[in-house]
């Protein structure tokens, strides 16, 4: 059970929202499809600039995003939503180029990504990093 659910007793919050950036329509869609099982509501972007329409439309909990997009690269959005929501969840994730992925990831992490996922990635990985970012904004309310 996500942590938006409520508890016996709890007052109902909505279920924590999450913004998906990545230009494979696939893996969105697998994303998508797992988010949804778990409980989240989840908005979907193909480049980091529908990324920040996205957000600017929907102010997710939490936005899981691609490094290497055409358009706007994950780099660049991370520094963008960093900037402008310092306390905005952010996990990149990556297949690299030719065995980049690890680089990328370490860059996005000193970019201020908080979590960084190498694809491909289980969706026990992706959730167990999910919930470690949600927890402690939801225990405190948003």
């Amino acid at each position: 059970m996500p942590m938006g659910e409520a508890h016996s007793g709890a007052e109902q919050r909505p279920a924590p929202s999450i913004l998906v950036i990545d230009d494979d329509a696939q893996l969105r869609g697998f994303l998508r499809e797992v988010l949804d099982q778990a409980g989240y509501r989840v908005y979907e972007a193909a480049n980091g600039n529908e990324g920040s329409e996205q957000y600017a439309r929907h102010d997710p909990d939490l936005v899981l995003t691609d490094i290497v997009m055409p358009e706007k690269e994950g780099m660049e959005l991370i520094v963008e939503l960093r900037r402008d929501h310092p306390t905005l969840p952010i996990i990149a994730m990556s297949g690299g180029n030719a065995g980049f992925s690890g680089s990328y990831l370490t860059v996005a992490s000193k970019l201020g990504a908080d979590a960084a996922l190498a694809k491909p990635f289980t969706a026990s990985h992706l959730l167990a990093a999910i919930e470690q970012l949600l927890k402690p904004r939801f225990a405190t309310g948003r």
